[in-house]
């Protein structure tokens, strides 16, 4: 039976209820000094407020050595009732020091199947997703080695692929390589930030390959793209795609959570799905938030 792999254990996809589908309770890097999303009782705060506003799931994008706490995570899910989805994965090589991307050269791939299948580090918690990242409009020498490593690593537990594309850019190449070099099927891809670079045809031309497609935000380095997600969604939509679309609120920095002034985790039922259903209609985002992270997230684990 497939199942989403939470921090507190495999639960049916219809477990999930509402979902994030891209969101970071604790990330750092020192590519964001001074930004981190360190503070557990904050990210208590903001599980506890998308809690209240019907939210039901949480999918942590934070990839290996990026400050995820794992042995944080269980606690919080049980404390605020939300489910917690925890991710392997490497992010782009600006994000490391290179002694750690030397230690992996060789062993990536065994690395993220262990945290898939056995734990992150000593915590015991498993990941339920890989996340890798594409650069802009263009993969480069990093890229494809991360992406060949997850590839082994999905085709050894089957688990998703969620893809960071800069500025939203380079969604072709990603599929190119996962799905057409390395045997990826589509449906198990999760492209995001596709509202960064509002291409229609760009979107419609990777939504064709089966992916799932994530539309996140609102921040303030991509606010000038922000505004034109609804439209975005609605053309896909309108293609017949409607049933491959995820949201997310992707709060990657502190100031950006509720708690500190920002929109937060909160903003995705509170203003997001509102407006988006002005444009697409009540049903469709209902299935968005539910119905689709159920499928892109459920496994037929091995």
């Amino acid at each position: 039976m497939s199942a989403v792999r939470t921090v507190l254990g495999d639960v049916s996809a219809g477990e999930l209820g509402v979902c994030d589908a891209h969101d970071h309770l604790f990330f750092a890097s020192p590519r964001l000094p001074g930004e981190e999303l360190r503070a557990a009782a904050a990210a208590r705060a903001e599980l506890a407020a998308f809690r209240e506003l019907g939210g039901g799931t949480v999918v942590q994008w934070t990839p290996y050595g990026l400050g995820r706490r794992a042995a944080d995570l269980p606690a919080l899910s049980r404390e605020t009732g939300v489910h917690v989805v925890a991710a392997t994965g490497l992010h782009q090589d600006v994000h490391y020091d290179e002694g750690t991307l030397a230690a992996l050269r060789d062993r990536a791939a065994e690395v993220f199947v262990a945290e898939l299948t056995r734990g992150i580090g000593t915590s015991g918690v498993r990941a339920g997703l890989i996340k890798v990242a594409g650069g802009f409009h263009a993969l480069d020498a990093h890229a494809r080695w991360t992406m060949s490593a997850a590839a082994e690593a999905h085709r050894a537990t089957g688990a998703p692929i969620a893809v960071h594309l800069e500025l939203g850019t380079g969604a072709m190449d990603v599929l190119e390589l996962l799905c057409g070099e390395l045997g990826v099927p589509p449906h198990r891809v999760v492209l995001g930030h596709l509202n960064r670079s509002p291409d229609p045809a760009a979107h419609r031309q990777a939504a064709g390959s089966g992916c799932y497609l994530a539309f996140d935000g609102p921040s303030r380095a991509h606010h000038a793209t922000d505004w034109r997600m609804p439209d975005a969604v609605r053309d896909l939509a309108e293609a017949g795609h409607g049933d491959q679309l995820l949201l997310g609120g992707d709060t990657t920095t502190a100031a950006a959570r509720s708690v500190n002034g920002g929109p937060g985790m909160p903003y995705l039922l509170r203003r997001v799905a509102p407006r988006l259903a002005l444009a697409v209609g009540e049903e469709l985002v209902r299935r968005v938030l539910t119905e689709n992270p159920a499928r892109a997230f459920a496994v037929q684990w091995r």
